[in-house]
């Protein structure tokens, strides 16, 4: 069958996405980009029926009537980034729009998306404010890459002696409303939408990480390219998160699995000194924040277990140095 020439393709990624796949690909139909558009689904193996579903569904017959579906089943578990690489190999459309299959998208989102990225000549991806189901702002803006003096601000929270706009514009995350259009370092890769052209002059994702940090190396990337990331609060995405890495790990396992990522990912991407300075802060402030659990008579297992990841991590580039 020809391949459809689109404008934008909208890439899933999905590991055991349950009935969360049919209702991502259904929003999209319901509330469709005004651009000439197709739907790539790229599943990972999956044990559940979520493929199956998908096909039996509504949404994916009207795309696939329109020839606006592809769907690609992959033998193994490729991870998140490994996926997505396959999908950009697959379509030579102009914009990706990379959006995991727990979300669903509101009307307007995309063509809100699409307008912002194009404002800018520069402007290499842009992300929208994500929500939870009950309508709550998730996080989605990070600092990137992270600094000693950052989180010595967050983790003993002297962060409350800085007004609280200085203190969002300054620290982002949980400390920024999410309400205004601005550039930023890092944008949550549940849904983002880039320009082809970066993922030419950039690459794709970095496949060494198999799922998580592979979204912070690939922004950093693409801003040390001289690209911008915009962060644009008009287009709105409900996101109910971790669905598939609940299904894999368990709370305790997927807290190991994110700071074996993070560390790559300090290990990868920053200078040795930067590494073993924010090394050095986060053994200091998990130690203080497992006294204080101890002291409380709480249980502290999770930090422990972050704790000894880092203090090896910490010796192992202390040796290198």
């Amino acid at each position: 069958m020809a391949v459809l020439r689109v404008e934008l393709s909208i890439i899933i990624v999905n590991w055991n996405g349950g009935e969360l796949l049919s209702r991502c690909v259904e929003s999209i139909v319901a509330a469709p980009p005004s651009h000439e558009y197709e739907v790539v689904v790229v599943d990972n193996a999956s044990g559940d029926a979520s493929v199956a579903a998908l096909r039996a569904g509504s949404g994916a017959a009207a795309l696939a009537t329109a020839g606006r579906l592809r769907v690609i089943e992959n033998e193994d578990n490729r991870g998140f980034g490994r996926a997505n690489n396959q999908a950009f190999a697959l379509t030579d459309a102009p914009l990706l729009f990379l959006l995991n299959p727990d979300t669903e998208v509101t009307p307007g989102s995309i063509d809100r998306l699409v307008s912002t990225l194009r404002a800018g000549a520069r402007t290499g991806a842009c992300g929208p404010r994500l929500v939870n189901a009950d309508g709550s702002l998730q996080v989605s803006v990070w600092r990137n890459p992270p600094a000693a003096w950052d989180m010595l601000l967050s983790g003993l929270r002297l962060h409350r002696l800085l007004p609280r706009r200085v203190r969002g514009e300054l620290l982002l995350a949980e400390h920024w409303g999410h309400d205004r259009r601005r550039a930023v370092r890092m944008l949550s890769g549940a849904a983002i939408l880039v320009r082809r052209e970066v993922i030419e002059e950039v690459g794709g994702f970095d496949e060494r990480f198999h799922m998580y940090g592979e979204d912070n190396e690939w922004c950093l990337r693409i801003v040390r390219a001289g690209w911008s990331l915009v962060f644009e609060p008009e287009a709105v995405i409900m996101h109910y998160g971790a669905q598939s890495s609940l299904k894999r790990w368990d709370a305790h396992e997927k807290l190991k699995v994110q700071a074996v990522a993070f560390l790559h990912f300090q290990r990868y991407c920053l200078p040795r000194r930067q590494v073993i300075a924010n090394l050095l802060t986060s053994c200091f402030l998990l130690s203080l924040q497992k006294l204080a659990r101890k002291l409380r008579g709480r249980a502290s297992e999770d930090v422990e277990t972050t704790l000894r990841l880092y203090a090896a991590d910490l010796k192992r580039a202390l040796r290198e140095s």
